[in-house]
């Protein structure tokens, strides 16, 4: 059996001014293919006795679209195994 690990990095910001949560996920593959997606999340005033709500929902975001990312590079890749349409 093999087995691989794949590690994502996730950095959080707050901006005071704005109010808004940014998280930024960064995945690098073995092979060298490096993704990055962003989340962001408007704080909510009312939101301050939880303040984790932004960090969870701009993070939540940004591994996501991380995701999505990845379930498209998998589908170019079988594309590319199947070569091109109509060909026998």
């Amino acid at each position: 059996m093999q087995v691989k690990q794949w590690t994502v990095e996730v950095q959080i910001t707050e901006d005071d001014n704005d109010d808004r949560t940014v998280a930024r996920a960064v995945l690098l593959t073995p092979d060298g293919t490096r993704h990055e997606s962003v989340g962001y999340a408007r704080r909510n005033p009312i939101d301050r006795p939880i303040p984790d709500i932004g960090d969870e929902l701009a993070a939540g975001r940004a591994l996501a679209d991380l995701a999505g990312k990845l379930t498209e590079d998998a589908a170019e890749d079988v594309a590319q195994m199947a070569g091109p349409a109509g060909r026998t």
